[in-house]
């Protein structure tokens, strides 16, 4: 899949992010490059077939180079939450009897350290942003490790790579499950190739422009199946946001990309309400009673689109060219195609609060186990139909979900799947 990328725009932005305030672009065809450099670096650490490569950061060119570099060597790419504790990285590296860790800075790396003595199959620690505070033998810079496989010939990584197999396990990601400790979701390579080929013809069957932006936690399957595999699939563009993104920071990110496809977990959507709220309110009465008119013809609008009908009421296309589309433009939002939540349930104000202003946000629903997707709602679509669907005989309040937990922060949890009925 990567070099049918490859081959159609290779020249053709891939990866668009930060260092030091200054833009940095790597091309698909750089990218690669930099995937296989990794991979190389992998096997002379002594990387073993079906062996885990942990990784643990936020999101950034180093995460996916590493992810795809462990896959290209033969290991198992595995995502390791930022939030978690010392203890629970070690369970996840233990069990995915993991070779290296890759970790972001000197606070990721604490914990490894806190650790290591406890991983017999541990090799070597790759920091990938700042400086290193000690030299260990185990510990390498980015710059270090991407080095270290320069002496590996070509012919011995490509007989790697032709010796993987469509079946293999590939990737590795941790969900809580239900009870207990959190379950390493085997996933292959054609389970994540056919659900990214075809989630990429459900939303862009013209294969046109993708940009797409990177904040979600990559060690969750959401994040990973629509930034690194469904970007890759569409030749897409993928920018990175800051590491504060959930703390304020995304919509400036969202304003500089001006993605296509844009997917927020609940939270993300209930903060921008609640901003553009805050903002609303210090309007003037006159501002405030045309902002009011403007939602209720919006609303009108979209519960019209969303029953198949497609009535325009009077008045729609004056606030649209005066209110929403002034909206989408401050959001980033002026050229995504499709606006999407799942991972966490979201209430019918907030849903209804964004299509008052022709932003319909799609539900979704989707388990690791299945590679990601299971249930979209693209072009028909009703809001809460998840949620009614699956509450079916259980009382519960409106803000509660049969599928997952509510969460402040997206970051702080696994997802807890429980099975519907």
């Amino acid at each position: 899949m990567f070099l049918e990328t490859l081959e159609r725009c290779g020249d053709q932005p891939a990866l668009v992010s930060k260092k030091d305030g200054q833009t940095v672009t790597l091309t698909w065809r750089q990218y690669y490059e930099e995937c296989r450099a990794a991979a190389k670096s992998f096997l002379k650490l002594g990387l073993e077939r079906f062996h885990g490569v942990g990784i643990l950061g936020f999101n950034s060119p180093e995460w996916f180079i590493s992810d795809i570099g462990c896959i290209f060597a033969g290991g198992l790419a595995t995502g390791i939450y930022t939030t978690n504790s010392p203890e629970a990285c070690h369970y996840v590296a233990a069990n995915c009897e993991a070779n290296v860790l890759v970790v972001e800075n000197q606070k990721q790396l604490e914990k490894i350290l806190k650790v290591k003595d406890q991983l017999p199959h541990l090799k070597a620690i790759v920091q990938y942003k700042g400086e290193l505070q000690q030299k260990t033998q185990l510990l390498y810079t980015w710059d270090e490790f991407m080095k270290l496989g320069k002496d590996v010939p070509d012919e011995a990584l490509q007989a790697v790579i032709d010796s993987l197999r469509a079946n293999e396990c590939c990737t590795l990601i941790y969900t809580s499950g239900t009870t207990g400790n959190p379950k390493g979701v085997m996933l292959s390579h054609d389970n994540i190739t056919w659900t990214s080929r075809t989630v990429s013809k459900m939303i862009n069957p013209n294969y046109s422009e993708e940009v797409l932006v990177s904040y979600l936690p990559l060690s969750h399957v959401a994040a990973q199946m629509i930034d690194i595999w469904c970007s890759m699939s569409l030749a897409g563009t993928t920018h990175f946001a800051e590491p504060d993104a959930l703390k304020g920071s995304l919509v400036n990110t969202l304003r500089e990309a001006r993605p296509t496809g844009f997917l927020g977990v609940p939270r993300v959507w209930e903060k921008m309400q609640e901003s553009m709220k805050a903002v609303g309110a210090k309007g003037s009465p006159l501002r405030k009673r045309v902002a009011d008119w403007a939602k209720a013809v919006g609303l009108q609008y979209s519960y019209s689109v969303m029953n198949g009908e497609n009535v325009v009421p009077w008045g729609f296309m004056l606030y649209n060219n005066l209110v929403f589309k002034k909206v989408r433009a401050a959001l980033g939002l002026d050229r995504c195609r499709m606006c999407c939540t799942g991972a966490a349930p979201i209430t019918k104000e907030t849903l209804e609060y964004f299509m008052s202003l022709n932003i319909p946000v799609k539900e979704l629903y989707g388990m690791s186990e299945s590679s990601g997707p299971h249930t979209v709602s693209i072009d028909e679509y009703r809001i809460g139909r998840l949620r009614r669907e699956c509450g079916k005989g259980r009382q519960r309040k409106e803000s509660s979900d049969c599928c997952t937990p509510d969460v402040l922060e997206f970051e702080e949890v696994t997802v807890q799947h429980k099975r519907m009925p």
